[in-house]
């Protein structure tokens, strides 16, 4: 067995100064927001708001159909400003352990399932819950209107995912 040498010198380093600190700084990627992902994502993000706003304003708690409505507005809602705070600020590139594009696309499918389900479900309660012409039918009847258009988009993420993207150069 080798004996410890009696003398051993040690010599620590301080990093070069900025050197650390541009690793940790989040930049946002405004290229991102101006592809068709980040463009598609803003917009849903937008309607997305504009369901679960309208639906809110109204007694939604009085009738089970809306909970579910709500549940899913304000939950894809989330999520989507998850996923979009994600890639705008390229958390993807350092969590590359997770399959992003599968998960990416696995979310949009759920998400259209879902959209499909609150927008049946909101569509089909507007005329039992509420007095043509009234301010709550109008509220809902919009929610409903802009939950097709929230469909719309997780469709076109979904599709935009499954089409064959060009080779880059």
């Amino acid at each position: 067995m080798a004996e410890f040498p009696s003398k051993v010198s040690t010599r620590t380093s301080s990093p070069a100064p900025g050197a650390g600190a541009s690793a940790s700084v989040l930049r946002p990627d405004l290229g991102f927001v101006r592809s068709s992902f980040g463009v598609l994502m803003l917009l849903q993000l937008a309607l997305g708001l504009l369901v679960w706003a309208l639906i809110a304003d109204t007694p939604y708690h009085l009738y089970p159909a809306y909970g579910w409505v709500m549940f899913v507005a304000v939950f894809l809602w989330l999520v989507t400003i998850v996923f979009f705070t994600i890639y705008l600020f390229q958390l993807h590139m350092k969590l590359y352990m997770v399959p992003w594009p599968l998960v990416f696309m696995i979310f949009n499918v759920t998400a259209t399932v879902l959209y499909i389900t609150a927008f049946i479900t909101c569509s089909a309660a507007v005329d039992q819950t509420s007095l043509k012409g009234s301010r709550p039918y109008n509220q809902r009847s919009a929610a409903s209107e802009t939950g097709s258009h929230c469909l719309v988009q997780a469709g076109l993420k979904l599709l935009a995912i499954l089409l064959p993207q060009p080779p880059k150069c």
